[in-house]
């Protein structure tokens, strides 16, 4: 896959008379239904014997436009551009988010960079697709549009998990509520926090649990969302393998004066990371943080959260 970052300078698209079956969207955590978006365009480029094209926003538009209502991110874009790449779309394009853009009302959005330097020929969107000034355009705009300037318009229909449509907006309640395994289900991959291992002050090792320090910040995850405090079982990604972990994430009240931490203990690993980036993912939350009288008390929690951690993975 290939990507432009501003179509400005649309590098690698090419410009052709093959034609584009292109989506758009925010994309943000690119959820199962995502993905069914971009089986059928992929579908429809291949019996049509067009390019199949993704566009998408950075930043987050709401971030321009209501910076006091933008969501913190389910994916970094590094993570999207990861994530795309195992897509099977031919080319992906990052437009670049302004005050200018956001001006743009629905129509001239669609002749100017969708036609007019796209190409497109087909567009498939999700059912419940908004765009342009104010979000003004929808799918019968889109429709109407694409009778007057010759594309077909095509409409995903929601994916659904119990009944509800998957959405980024559910995924991130499911998240703040520590829900790992309903947001898993909806992303189709666990949820994931990148961070690079820095030094600590040694109290895991201490106290036999030797851990990873994770400066989420430092690994690109400033504006990603961090789910709620608590002890979590989690699979820890690093340079030899995946490992089976358990996670603190949040304060650590047994220890007063001591800042919050993103600590991660992986199971049966004795390998020097620091300065290292490792990703985190997280398969279940345990239990609430709670204060211990004495560190021989939060011992012996820490031996129960691991032999849990332990059967939660096993069993996952």
């Amino acid at each position: 896959m290939e990507y432009a970052v501003d179509l400005t300078l649309p590098p690698g698209v090419p410009r052709d008379d093959r034609g584009t079956v292109v989506t758009i969207g925010t994309f943000d955590g690119i959820h199962r239904g995502h993905w069914e978006v971009f089986s059928e365009i992929r579908r429809r480029a291949e019996v049509s014997d067009r390019r199949s094209l993704l566009v998408t926003f950075h930043p987050h538009p709401l971030t321009i436009i209501k910076p006091d209502l933008a969501p913190l991110m389910l994916t970094t874009p590094i993570e999207k551009k990861e994530i795309l790449a195992e897509s099977g779309l031919d080319y992906a394009v990052f437009l670049s988010f302004t005050q200018v853009l956001a001006k743009y009302t629905p129509r001239r959005f669609v002749e100017e960079i969708l036609v007019g330097r796209i190409g497109l020929s087909e567009l498939v969107v999700g059912y419940d697709h908004h765009f342009g000034r104010g979000r003004a355009g929808d799918v019968d705009t889109l429709r109407i549009l694409g009778q007057e300037l010759g594309f077909d318009v095509d409409v995903v229909e929601p994916v659904e998990t119990n009944g509800t449509p998957i959405s980024s907006t559910q995924i991130r309640k499911a998240l703040l509520s520590g829900d790992m395994v309903s947001a898993s289900e909806a992303l189709g991959r666990p949820y994931s926090l990148r961070g690079l291992v820095v030094r600590g002050d040694q109290r895991g090792r201490a106290l036999g649990f030797p851990t990873a320090n994770l400066d989420v910040r430092a690994g690109g995850e400033g504006s990603k969302l961090i789910p709620p405090p608590g002890i979590y079982a989690v699979r820890g990604i690093v340079r030899s393998g995946t490992y089976d972990g358990a996670l603190h994430l949040g304060p650590r009240p047994t220890f007063r004066g001591s800042p919050p931490t993103i600590e991660l203990h992986l199971l049966d690993f004795h390998e020097d990371v620091y300065g290292e980036e490792v990703r985190v993912d997280f398969v279940r939350y345990l239990r609430e943080i709670e204060p211990f009288q004495s560190s021989e008390a939060l011992i012996h929690q820490m031996r129960e959260d691991v032999n849990q951690a332990r059967k939660v993975l096993r069993d996952d």
